[in-house]
Order: structure tokens, then C-alpha cells, then sequence
């Protein structure tokens, strides 16, 4: 578990090179913002979070099954990692931003970034 790396991850470039395509400016991991974001849109005042499904508990998702062996450790450490991430989302919330999350599980397109967007922006 300790060769997991937790910053530039496929994903997470894979985001980067979907919102370079767009045009978008962001920048990466704002140590000043709660979570420390994978991607910030200051302009918008979105944050981007790429989840891995284990480590943050993604709901009804295979990637997110708890290991065989010392399932106690495993359960309290994903459950304090989603109060973590909930709360992280709140302080953010409070501060004025929106946040989106995409999973690691699910396929990351142009499409489905612009429509996540575009949605987010919307609701404002």
C-alpha cells in the first residue's frame, strides 16, 4: 500500500489533459484550499477531485471492496476517509466553490466533463 502514489496518477493527468483540451486554465493541488484539490478552476471557483473507489469508499462500486484480512482496520479507515472528504466539500461550500468528483472506476471523456461542467456552473 505504500508504493500508492496519492498525487499525478492516470486519472488525475487524464483530467489535466481533458481541461487543457477545453481551454480551460486550473491549476493543481492548492495546498490553501480544504482537500487540496486535483484541479482548481479559479475563474469558476470549481474544484475537481479524482477519487480512487477503495480508499474513499465509492457506494455499490467493485474497486471498493474491503480486504479479507484485518477488516475492522480497513472499514474505520475508509468511514474516516469519507468524513474527511464530506467535510472537506463543506468548508469548500462555505467558502464560495463547487466541487465535482469523478471516480476512478468510471471512464473520464471530453463529453462527460463538459456536461459535468456545465451542470455545476448552471446550478449557481
Amino acid at each position: 500500500m505504500a508504493s500508492i502514489r496519492g498525487k499525478h496518477t492516470s486519472p488525475e493527468v487524464l483530467l489535466a489533459r481533458l481541461l487543457k483540451e477545453l481551454g480551460l486554465k486550473f491549476e493543481r493541488h492548492r495546498k490553501d484550499l480544504p482537500g487540496s484539490p486535483d484541479a482548481v478552476l479559479l475563474r469558476k471557483k470549481i474544484v475537481l477531485f479524482v477519487n480512487g473507489c477503495f480508499w474513499h469508499g465509492h457506494r455499490n462500486c467493485l474497486r471498493a471492496t474491503l480486504p479479507s484480512t484485518n477488516k475492522i482496520f480497513w472499514k474505520a479507515k475508509i468511514e474516516k476517509n469519507k468524513r474527511r472528504d464530506e467535510n472537506q466539500r463543506r468548508k469548500l461550500r462555505k467558502m464560495g466553490w463547487s466541487a465535482l468528483t469523478f471516480w476512478t472506476c468510471k471512464s473520464l471523456t471530453l463529453e462527460i466533463l463538459k456536461s459535468r461542467l456545465k451542470q455545476v456552473v448552471s446550478q449557481r
